[in-house]
């Protein structure tokens, strides 16, 4: 058998102790990426930072057109961990907290009719709602909250301090919680 036939045979095989691609859209577009993952995929020197910094070997990517450009590659698998994907090539990254940061939110209406849009570090935006919820978690020993809104694909935002403020001002009670409005969904920023 040629070299080449072999390695047609070999086509489609895992190879012991590998897993195959997740079944989600990542896997999807891991599956298309010509291989299953290896450790070698894992050698990406990319890293977020949790206030939104990228870096590449340590240093911060300071080219923030190539920084966006990543941005629309990255993908988390259904095991949580971070992938940049293109058709030629795929890498795992470390992502300290949230690939993104939630640096401004406008609210538009009141009540139940309330519109709150956030803007990302890369200028991403997305309003509030089904699609798009806020959550917050809150540090078991400190009881300090992480506040986040979900962007994509799932990728979340975490809102800055002066961002989640602004939340703070304009939170209601309901149900005995408080929170915030937005596309007729309420969101509590409260600890239950």
């Amino acid at each position: 058998m040629s070299e080449d036939e072999s390695n047609k045979t070999q086509a489609g095989k895992t190879s012991p102790g590998q897993t195959p691609a997740p079944a989600a859209d990542v896997g999807a577009a891991l599956a298309g990426a010509r291989r299953d993952p290896t450790a070698a995929d894992e050698a990406y020197d990319i890293r977020i930072g949790r206030d939104g910094t990228w870096y590449y070997h340590g240093g911060p990517i300071r080219r923030i057109a190539l920084v966006k450009l990543f941005a629309t590659v990255l993908r988390r698998d259904a095991a949580g961990d971070y992938w940049l994907i293109t058709p030629a090539e795929r890498g795992r990254i470390t992502v300290d907290d949230a690939p993104f940061v939630a640096v401004a939110v406008e609210a538009e209406g009141s009540g139940e009719d309330q519109v709150l849009t956030f803007r990302t570090n890369l200028d991403v935006l997305c309003q509030a709602g089904p699609d798009h919820p806020i959550r917050v978690a809150f540090a078991p020993d400190t009881g300090e909250p992480s506040p986040y809104v979900h962007v994509k694909d799932g990728l979340e935002a975490l809102l800055t301090r002066p961002v989640f403020y602004e939340l703070a001002d304009i939170a209601v009670s309901h149900d005995g919680r408080m929170g915030v409005w937005s596309h007729r969904i309420f969101f509590p920023l409260d600890q239950a």
